[in-house]
This record gives structure tokens, C-alpha cells and sequence, in this order.
């Protein structure tokens, strides 16, 4: 089994980013040694930092599927996909296009659209933006493949969709921001090669189980065998061409956890008694 999970607003509340209320399913699934695949929009400082903290060392995807992180020897696997240079530690396998990229394009549409992404903002905007720290502002600011960003129109979202495609770029849609990022990458993509990595390494097919919460979800619950949208008051997740979707009834960690627990425990039983 592979538990992939969004962050903000899914794992980590979305107001003051704590996970505290998913320590009992985070011990759960150390106990069983599962992986927890964080899939997030962060960066990999920020992922990483995040992972120090909670003790966890698996694999994780960043930048919206822009790059797969994996550490250095993680259980004897060989790695063909990798084709970056190692990042503290971490084999990398990239997705996305790069950040200057990104920075250039928002630079030649500034006549066109009012827009502002994190390479325009301080430290101290984002943070007041987001609720981070100044350190861990700091962090998502390091952006390498993808551009959060807001418009002063959102009415304009459109014509940018229009404009970023005959670029090579997209946007998505997050829990706070909208992302530019590149046409060939998406959460879903990113999962699905590390599922193929699993799979390959070890002889065996994972069950797999994602949970999101926001609009750039939807390629990583439409690519796992388990999806479960966690609770926003803020984004109703479509349901079409989720099949078997489960919806959590509390937001943030407490459904996380939830929602976890009792799909561990029904998977167990099923495990227990195949009958």
C-alpha cells in the first residue's frame, strides 16, 4: 500500500498548518510501515523541512508534479526515471519546466494582465498572504519549476489560461493560490510514475489511496485506486470521473486522520477475512 496526500488544507489544517490532530493515523502508519507520499504545491525546502519534522523519510512530489524526490537508497531501489542532479540527499526525477521560464512569461504578459506571483512579493507579503512564518516563507519562496500567483481580475483567468497555453505553460487552481506550471506535469502524472517505481522494485502491485482537497487534486484522486476528497468549505470537488470517490466529514487533519483510520481498519478486516 501507498498513502499519496496533498498538505495544506488536506494532512495540515489550512488556517495554522497543523497536523497535530492526525498523530494517531500518522502512528498508524509507521507501524505499518506504509509509505506517505507528500504531494503537494510546496517546494522541496518546504517539503523536506516538513518531513525532518514529522520523522517521515519516504519519496515525495513537489511543485504540483513538477519533481519527484526520492532519498538516496531508499530500499535498494533502482531508478531509471532520475535525470536531475541529487538535492540534499534526494534523487530527483523533474517534471516541470523551469522556474526562470515561468518568470519570463509573467514578465512579457504584465501590459496584458495584472498579476502578481511570489517572485513579486516579499517575504514578509507572503507570509502575512499565507500565515507562514517568515522562515517557512522564506522556504516557499524557493520556487524551482512553478509560480503561485493572484490577479487583480480573476474575470482574466481565462484569457491567461488562453494566453500561458500557447506558451507551454497552464494554471491550476490550489487552496489559496492559482499555479502556473508546465503543460506536461500534474500531481497525477507524478503518482502514477511512482506507483510504476514501487511496483517495479519490489514485484508487487500497491494498493493506492490519495487524499486532496483543492482543484489541483483532481489528476492525483483520478490516478489512485482509493481517492478521498477531505472537507473545504472553500472547494466543492466535481464528482465526475471519480468513481468510488469518499468524501471526509471534518476538514483538515481531524478528517485526515478520520478518514485513515477507518479505511486502514475496513482494509485490514478485508485482508483478516477475504471472504
Amino acid at each position: 500500500m501507498i498513502i499519496f496526500t496533498d498538505l495544506d488544507g488536506t494532512l495540515l489544517n489550512h488556517k495554522n498548518y497543523s497536523y497535530a490532530e492526525a498523530l494517531a493515523s500518522l502512528e498508524r502508519i509507521r507501524q505499518q510501515a506504509i509509505p506517505l507520499i507528500m504531494t503537494t504545491s510546496k517546494t522541496r525546502s518546504e517539503t523536506r523541512a516538513l518531513q525532518l519534522e514529522m520523522g517521515i523519510d519516504d519519496p515525495f512530489i513537489v511543485e504540483n508534479g513538477a519533481a519527484i524526490c526520492f532519498p538516496e537508497g531508499y530500499r535498494n531501489f533502482q531508478l531509471e526515471e532520475v535525470n536531475q542532479p541529487p538535492f540534499a540527499g534526494m534523487q530527483v526525477i523533474r517534471l516541470g519546466i523551469s522556474y526562470d521560464r515561468i518568470r519570463a512569461f509573467i514578465e512579457e504578459i504584465r501590459d496584458q494582465v495584472d498579476i502578481k506571483g511570489f517572485g513579486d512579493l516579499s517575504v514578509e507579503e507572503i507570509s502575512g498572504m499565507t500565515g507562514l512564518t517568515l522562515e517557512k516563507a522564506k522556504l516557499a519562496k524557493k520556487r524551482q519549476y512553478t509560480e503561485p500567483f493572484i490577479m487583480t481580475n480573476e474575470n482574466e483567468i481565462s484569457m491567461l489560461q488562453d494566453i500561458a497555453l500557447g506558451h507551454g505553460l497552464r494554471i491550476t487552481m490550489g487552496g489559496r493560490f492559482y499555479h502556473m506550471i508546465g503543460t506536461n506535469q500534474d500531481k497525477g502524472k507524478a503518482v502514477n510514475i511512482v506507483r510504476n517505481i514501487f511496483n517495479r522494485n519490489t514485484g508487487k502491485k500497491h494498493l493506492t489511496i490519495g487524499l486532496g482537497d483543492s482543484i489541483n487534486d483532481l489528476p492525483m484522486l483520478k490516478s489512485v485506486d482509493i481517492p478521498v476528497y477531505i472537507l473545504n468549505p472553500e472547494t466543492e470537488l466535481p464528482e465526475a470521473d471519480i468513481p468510488g470517490l469518499i468524501r471526509s466529514e471534518s476538514t483538515g487533519s481531524k478528517g485526515w486522520n478520520d478518514t485513515i483510520l477507518e479505511l486502514l481498519d475496513r482494509l485490514y478486516l478485508l485482508q483478516a477475512h477475504p471472504g
